[in-house]
């Protein structure tokens, strides 16, 4: 189900056009999707598939020893941000969130503290009939009279 726009994301807006008048409405998260490792992969594996991906496209500045998601210092997570890496950098590409099993894509943000995780966080506009017919006609009137004080 789409929910509203979070603070993090509050300035994301859409124009429509309604009677010769650009209106900004506030967008609507769709999506979105990160790639993390599985915890029942093993350390191996992951390691290999973790080489691949960084070697492969994806940037693991941030999983160095100075970068903001070095913590923890384990293989499963410095694994989850690299493939996050490539699978976004790979526009979500059937197939580039597997890496030989140890891998699946999430509907959970996986990030922690200062380290973010890229996402693929697809935006729509708010369908004017979701609301009824007047509902943009309302929100530029009372948008205006905001401008206005």
């Amino acid at each position: 189900m789409a929910k509203v726009l979070s603070d993090k994301l509050f300035s994301v807006f859409f124009a429509i056009h309604i009677l010769g008048s650009a209106v900004l409405l506030p967008a609507v998260v769709v999506e979105a999707t990160w790639c993390v490792a599985r915890s029942d992969a093993s350390i191996q594996a992951l390691q290999t598939a973790l080489d691949y991906a960084c070697a492969s496209g994806a940037d693991c500045t941030p999983i160095q020893s100075s970068g903001l998601c070095f913590l923890p210092n384990t293989i499963q997570a410095h694994a989850s941000y690299a493939f996050n890496s490539y699978f976004q950098r790979k526009a979500m590409a059937p197939g580039s969130c597997d890496f030989s099993g140890t891998a699946s894509a999430s509907k959970s943000d996986p990030s922690y503290g200062s380290c973010m995780y890229p996402s693929s966080v697809r935006y729509e506009s708010y369908d004017r009939s979701f609301f009824g017919p007047c509902f943009a006609e309302y929100f530029l009137l009372n948008f205006m009279s905001f401008l206005g004080s």
